[in-house]
């Protein structure tokens, strides 16, 4: 199975250089400024769990006339980036091509789905909190590297078996999932929450935790959201706010969401994607929101003051 990755930077080069590792056919879509980084130090992967640098497979939008078409293609950028990665990976796209997105939130499918066809995108996300550093080199601190995906409707496909048998074995957690459904709004409650009050207080987790009345914000902001994708018609465990926040109390101190990190660096963020998405789902059910409101309008001032 032909694997595509599109980009190599904290996500799709560590879940892609991981299953490299493993020994599978993988090929890296990059920009011709990362590619060239690339060919220079290789792809390097400095990890709690393990390092690896290996001289990666790599094409550029240039190559599309040469490279062909592949059978799984991961789908790693950010949600900003979304609609020009489209149009990248599109010649790279054939009849039988799976899409495999790993990205955060919901809005993402309908476009996938419009853009390569409905039968063609799958569900997925991942677990993983990877940086990159100034050498381009890909920096993970924590254990957690795990990727779920599977077919809407949990559809039993020969295609999804196949993919199964390639994904396992890997370093990281490839899991086919049961019902990705429910696994993607999870996520997706988890990420707007942590995310949303890591930016707010420009801190990692633990002084928020721990300052006083830090826990319970973070609650507050877990049911708000809860209640608006409820509403929304998301198949939410009855129990996931619980969950989800003895998750964050074994969270490290120094957790910090990747939203976070790319504030830090000045870099654009997936706000809109994220939790603008879900204040326009609230507006859409007359809900009240002031706890995702205030996280909200902190991330349009910060990309307001950085254009």
């Amino acid at each position: 199975m032909r694997i595509l990755v599109l980009g190599a930077g904290g996500v799709g080069g560590y879940f892609g250089g991981r299953l490299v590792e493993k020994g599978a056919d993988v090929t890296f879509l990059v920009r011709s400024q990362r590619k060239k980084q690339l060919e220079e130090d290789g792809l390097v992967i400095s990890s709690v769990n393990g390092d690896f640098k290996f001289r990666p497979v790599l094409i550029t939008i240039e190559d599309s006339g040469t490279a062909g078409t592949y059978d799984l293609v991961l789908f790693s950028t950010k949600a900003y980036h979304l609609q020009a990665a489209i149009q990248d990976v599109k010649p790279f796209v054939g009849e039988q091509t799976v899409i495999l997105p790993l990205l955060n939130g919901v809005a993402h499918y309908p476009v996938l789905q419009r853009e390569f066809g409905e039968d063609k995108v799958i569900g997925g996300l991942c677990f993983i909190e990877t940086t990159l550093n100034r050498e381009g080199h890909i920096v993970q601190t924590s254990k957690a590297d795990t990727v779920r995906y599977g077919e809407f409707e949990n559809k039993q496909t020969d295609r999804i078996q196949k993919i199964e048998q390639v994904l396992s074995g890997a370093l990281p957690s490839f899991i086919r999932s049961e019902f990705i459904e429910q696994d993607i709004w999870h996520k997706y409650l988890y990420i707007a929450t942590i995310a949303g009050v890591t930016t707010l207080m420009r801190s990692a987790l633990g002084p928020i935790r721990e300052s006083k009345g830090g826990r319970d914000f973070i609650q507050h902001l877990f049911q708000e959201i809860e209640g608006i994708m409820l509403e929304h018609g998301a198949p939410l465990d009855h129990d996931i706010v619980a969950k989800h926040m003895e998750t964050m109390d074994k969270s490290s101190d120094e957790m910090k969401s990747s939203m976070l990190r790319d504030m830090e660096k000045g870099l654009d963020t997936e706000a809109a994607h994220l939790h603008g998405y879900l204040l326009k789902l609230a507006g859409d059910y007359s809900i009240e929101a002031p706890f995702l409101q205030a996280v909200n309008q902190n991330l349009l001032v910060y990309e307001g003051a950085k254009s």
